[in-house]
């Protein structure tokens, strides 16, 4: 599964988390927080999923640390997926 997400519209962690769950169809038992991600992308969504984030620079620009924090959790799921060898894997491009 592909998914994109537009950082013209992600100006705070809130609104990541929103439209993330959103665009995975996520409605329940979601913390909206930076461990709630981590479960999601370490365990519980389905792979292969590629992450796109356009426009990510104006996520960047507008989140500060938040987004650092989020980006470091992307970079985590991503090396882990690749140690453990899995074929499907979580991946993630910031264009």
């Amino acid at each position: 599964m592909i998914i994109e997400l537009d950082g013209t519209t992600i100006k705070s962690e809130a609104d990541f988390h929103k439209k993330l769950t959103s665009v995975l169809g996520i409605t329940e038992y979601y913390g909206n927080n930076l461990n709630a991600l981590w479960d999601l992308l370490s365990a519980n969504a389905e792979r292969p999923l590629e992450l796109i984030w356009k426009n990510s620079k104006d996520s960047r620009d507008a989140m500060g640390i938040p987004y650092e924090q989020i980006v470091n959790i992307l970079e985590r799921a991503k090396e882990q997926d690749e140690k453990f060898g899995w074929d499907e894997r979580f991946s993630y491009q910031l264009l």
